[in-house]
């Protein structure tokens, strides 16, 4: 582990970096989803890994993205869960971050990738947490509403049945996440970003509010 992510991994203990490094050697993932340079972020972490990226499009990525993914898909709303549930059982684990609230059925998507999975994958869930519907608007989102293309205010207890009736072990949960040393950078910023509409680095501003909630879990 090199230094860049030994500090990730104490910035954030439950993010997506600790997911992925904590995969099997050539594990096969799915990554729902896979803006924001995903691609680029697993390959680089986990050369190892047999990285399948699907989104709607091609959002904030880099100009070389499709080098680092070993495949990538582009489908449109209307059939992103059907080209999940084409993978039946294929994969050791798949990622979900912050997918779920713009898909137009996150349920059926859900679903989908359950059944992508092999019996003993593991998934990682991210998604805003429900009570962001009350928090200050922000530039890059702090209010669910912030960003129109957000369509699915999950609720929370309402999700974790559905993981546990769809024959998922919860092994991390967290409502709101709020790792430490980001929440206390985010109280440090907060005068600044209220006034300047700017969010804190490092994600102070999302830990300090607990904005995501974050879900790990083991298909059994």
């Amino acid at each position: 582990m090199n230094i860049k992510q030994k500090l990730l991994r104490l910035l954030h203990p439950q993010g997506k970096h600790v997911f992925v490094h904590s995969l099997k050697a050539q594990a096969r993932v799915l990554d729902v989803g896979c803006g924001n340079n995903s691609p680029f972020f697993v390959k680089t972490l986990r050369p190892d890994i047999y990285y399948v990226g699907l989104d709607i499009g091609v959002y904030n990525q880099r100009d070389d993205y499709d080098a680092f993914a070993d495949e990538v898909i582009i489908a449109s709303a209307a059939h992103f869960s059907q080209k999940i549930a084409e993978r039946p059982g294929e994969f050791d684990a798949v990622i979900s971050a912050h997918n779920l609230e713009h898909c137009d059925d996150y349920q059926e998507v859900t679903r989908a990738m359950i059944a992508a999975m092999k019996k003993g994958g593991r998934i990682y869930i991210s998604f805003p947490c429900e009570e962001s519907a009350g928090f200050p608007s922000r530039e890059n989102c702090l209010n669910f509403y912030d960003d129109s293309s957000h369509k699915n205010l999950i609720d929370y207890a309402s999700y974790l049945s559905f993981l546990r009736e769809h024959g998922l072990q919860l092994l991390m949960v967290t409502k709101r996440y709020r790792p430490y040393i980001p929440l206390v950078i985010g109280l440090l910023f907060e005068p600044y970003g209220r006034l300047a509409n700017r969010q804190a680095p490092l994600g102070g501003t999302w830990a300090l509010f607990g904005f995501e909630t974050i879900i790990v879990a083991l298909k059994i």
